[in-house]
């Protein structure tokens, strides 16, 4: 692991992070919306990833390198890309209305900077976080091992998870009979959250690509550590599953449907 490279690096990836959540945060402001936020999320680890990439010229190994690279852009493109799809013709997300609703009268003016202190700074801040894997995997110098090879097929697990997921559950909604009904089929059935599992799968993918030294290991544990905290009791699933409580047949979903890890469904009572 070539420390100091590593190290002189970190700004880079820092500034890359803050340049994408600010270009993002101007959007929000000129459309009078901050649900692109969103799509920034995914397209901020694609820009850390190759901005340590081209930092990381001359260093660590080149295999390992590419690898992390191309993964974590494929990763978050194709989340930015369906997270845009997705909300196309929308307003804005009920969650930002109620956490721009705690800036009470201070304007839109005031809104906004609350918005870029509590949604767009500290969106940054995680994504440079949740990324130190990626970026430490740039100056590992070992070559490729069998635990890049399981890091790859765990990822590929999760990206696979999520983009069915997310298909599933968009045929699924396009669908005017559906008005109402909760999404119980395909792999909803066999977890509430595909796509926060699909995550969780992801970066624990993306970190044990790193693991060929114990060193860069040890210092990036904290990142899928918080990731999966975020997918598992932050922002993710415990989030959603409050907006969800009491529609008709949540009840029942909870109770035959694993809350995060796949398992086949319980019977109907």
């Amino acid at each position: 692991m070539e420390w100091a490279a590593f190290a002189t690096g970190l700004p880079v990836t820092a500034g890359a992070a803050l340049a994408v959540l600010l270009v993002a945060f101007a959007l929000g402001v000129r459309l009078g919306r901050h649900r692109g936020v969103d799509v920034a999320w995914g397209a901020a680890f694609a820009a850390v990833a190759l901005a340590s990439y081209a930092a990381s010229t001359g260093h660590g190994d080149g295999g390992r390198r590419l690898l992390l690279t191309l993964l974590t852009v494929v990763w978050g493109l194709r989340l930015a890309g369906h997270i845009a799809a997705r909300g196309r013709g929308h307003g804005e997300d009920p969650r930002y209305e109620r956490m721009l609703a705690r800036a009470g009268a201070a304007g839109s003016h005031g809104r906004n900077l609350y918005a870029l202190r509590m949604v767009y700074l500290l969106q940054a801040a995680l994504v440079w976080l949740v990324s130190l894997p990626v970026q430490a995997g740039q100056y590992v110098t070992s070559p490729v091992g069998p635990l890049a090879a399981v890091g790859s097929a765990l990822w590929l697990l999760g990206i696979t998870f999520e983009a069915v997921g997310d298909h599933q559950l968009a045929r699924f909604k396009a669908d005017p009979a559906n008005r109402g009904r909760i999404m119980d089929r395909g792999l909803w059935s066999w977890t509430r959250h595909p796509n926060y599992f699909g995550d969780f799968c992801v970066w624990w993918g993306l970190f044990l690509i790193v693991c060929d030294s114990p060193g860069a290991a040890a210092a990036t544990v904290v990142a899928p550590l918080v990731m999966s905290y975020l997918l598992t009791a932050g922002s993710g699933k415990a989030l959603l599953e409050r907006h969800m409580a009491g529609r008709p047949g949540y009840a029942e979903y909870l109770e035959r449907t694993s809350g995060f890890f796949p398992r086949p469904p319980r019977g109907r009572r």
